[in-house]
C-alpha cells in the first residue's frame, strides 16, 4: 500500500507523553504529526470517575514548555488534568489527527510505515506514546461466568455514591485499589472487603501536614538500598502495625517495587482509618466465584453485590509491535523512556517508565531524550530520506539532559 502521508516524525497517542514529545520535537524545528485514536485530547481521563485525584503534587504536574497547572489544590482533580492537557494541546505547533487508530506498524527500508484507519503514513521516526495503562487487566477466575453480582475494573469505578448500601469486594490494594478505597471510605457502602495476596506499600497523603509527594525528589535521590527501610519506617510511624488488620507486608519493599516493577506506593486518604474502625475488612486472595459468592484462598466465602478489580493495566502493544522484539514478556517496552534501539532505528517509546516524581515528570524526561537524539541525527547528512527535518536552531533546554535523566 502506497503511503499517503510522509512526515519526519509520527507520534502515536495524544496523551501527556505524546504531547510532550511533539512539543519538544517542534522546539527543535522537527516536523511531527500526532495520531490519536479518540476524537479528543485526554479522552481516557474523561472516562475516569469525577472525584479522581492524582497522587502527584501539582509542583510535578507540568509538561515541557508549559506552566504548572493553575489549580490551587495540592493534588490535582481529574477535571484539572483534562483542562491542562486540552490547553497544552491547543498551543501545540503540530497537527493532531483525531479518530486515527493505528492498525499496523512495519519497517519499509529506512522508513516506518504506519497503517491507520485514515490512510497510511511513513516516517523516519516513530514515537509510541499510548501509555502504560491503555487496557484494564481483568483476571479470569474459575466460576466468574456463574457469578450473579457485578464485576468491574477500577477504571470504571465512576461515582462513589453508586455503591452506597452495597456489599463491595475490592480486589487489590495497590495504587488504583487504594484510590477506590479512599473514595469508598467517604461514602456509605454496607460492607467493604479488601482482597489481597500481599499487603501494599502505603504512605500517608501528608506527614505532619506536609504533602508526602512534595518529597518525591528526596526519594529519587535516596540510595536504592535505603528506600525499602525508609518507606517501611514511614508506614509504621504513620499507621502502626497493619498486620493486625489483615494487611501483610509485601515480600518486596515499596522502593524495590517501584524501581524494579514500576509499581508506585499507595497513598492513604481515609481507607486505613476505615480499616481500623472495622468499616473495611482485609481478607485473603480471591481464587474463584460461585453464583452468589467470592471464594478466598483460606476457604472463606464472601457475598459481594459488586466486585471492583484493582488489578492493574496492560499496554496493549503486543499485537501492534510484538513482531519487532521490542517488548518484554509482560508487553512493556524494553526501552521505555526515549532510549535508542540500534536494532530498530527511529523507533522510540515514551511514557512507559515510572519515577517518584510521577508520570508528568517522566513524560518530560522521555520527550527530551527523544528530541535531543533526533535533533543530533538530523544534523548528520542523510541519503535515505529527503524530507528529514534539519533544525534551524536547537533549543538549549532540549540539548541539555542532566545526568539524573540519562
Amino acid at each position: 500500500m502506497t503511503p499517503t502521508h510522509s512526515i519526519s516524525a509520527i507520534v502515536i497517542g495524544a496523551g501527556l507523553s505524546g504531547l510532550a514529545a511533539a512539543s519538544e520535537l517542534r522546539a527543535n524545528d522537527i516536523p511531527v504529526t500526532v495520531l490519536e485514536a479518540s476524537d479528543r485530547v485526554a479522552d481516557p481521563w474523561r472516562a475516569r470517575h469525577p472525584k479522581l485525584r492524582l497522587n502527584i503534587h501539582r509542583h510535578f504536574a507540568r509538561l515541557p514548555g508549559h506552566h504548572e497547572p493553575r489549580q490551587s489544590d495540592t493534588y490535582l482533580p481529574r477535571d484539572a488534568v483534562i483542562d491542562y492537557l486540552s490547553e497544552y494541546a491547543s498551543g501545540l505547533d503540530a497537527p493532531i489527527h483525531f479518530e486515527t487508530r493505528v492498525l499496523s506498524v512495519h519497517r519499509k527500508g529506512d522508513l516506518w510505515q504506519i497503517e491507520t484507519t485514515k490512510g497510511v503514513y511513513s516516517s523516519t521516526h516513530l514515537i509510541v506514546a499510548t501509555g502504560r495503562e491503555s487496557v484494564p487487566d481483568m483476571p479470569i477466575w474459575p466460576g466468574i461466568e456463574e457469578f450473579g453480582g457485578k464485576v468491574i475494573h477500577a477504571a470504571d469505578f465512576a461515582d462513589p455514591s453508586r455503591y452506597d448500601g452495597k456489599n463491595v469486594l475490592v480486589v487489590g490494594a495497590g495504587n488504583s485499589g487504594s484510590d477506590v478505597l479512599n473514595h469508598l471510605s467517604r461514602s456509605n457502602p454496607a460492607q467493604v472487603w479488601i482482597s489481597v495476596r500481599h499487603g501494599p506499600s502505603i504512605l500517608p497523603t501528608r506527614i505532619f501536614g506536609f504533602p508526602m509527594h512534595r518529597m518525591a525528589r528526596l526519594f529519587s535521590r535516596t540510595p536504592a538500598w535505603a528506600l525499602d527501610p525508609v518507606m517501611a519506617i514511614m508506614q509504621w510511624l504513620s499507621f502502626g502495625n497493619l498486620r493486625r488488620y489483615g494487611l501483610r507486608h509485601h515480600p518486596k519493599g515499596g522502593g524495590s517495587r517501584l524501581l524494579r516493577d514500576a509499581v508506585t506506593p499507595a497513598l492513604d486518604d481515609g481507607f486505613v482509618k476505615a480499616l481500623k474502625a472495622g468499616r473495611f475488612e482485609a481478607v485473603g486472595q480471591t481464587v474463584g466465584f460461585s453464583a452468589y459468592a467470592a471464594e478466598l484462598a483460606d476457604g472463606r466465602r464472601v457475598d459481594p453485590d459488586v466486585v471492583i478489580c484493582a488489578t492493574g493495566y496492560r499496554t496493549g502493544l503486543e499485537d501492534l509491535l510484538g513482531h519487532l522484539g521490542v517488548l518484554d514478556d509482560d508487553g512493556y517496552p524494553l526501552r521505555p523512556s526515549g532510549q535508542a534501539d540500534s536494532r530498530n532505528p527511529g523507533l522510540w517509546f515514551t511514557g512507559y517508565s515510572v519515577t517518584f516524581e510521577g508520570f508528568f515528570y517522566a513524560a518530560g524526561i522521555g520527550a527530551r531524550r527523544i528530541a535531543t537524539s533526533i535533533a543530533a541525527r538530523s544534523y548528520q547528512p542523510s541519503k535515505t530520506h529527503s524530507q528529514q527535518a534539519i533544525p534551524r536552531a536547537a533549543n538549549p533546554r532540549t540539548l541539555s539532559v542532566s545526568g539524573a535523566e540519562q
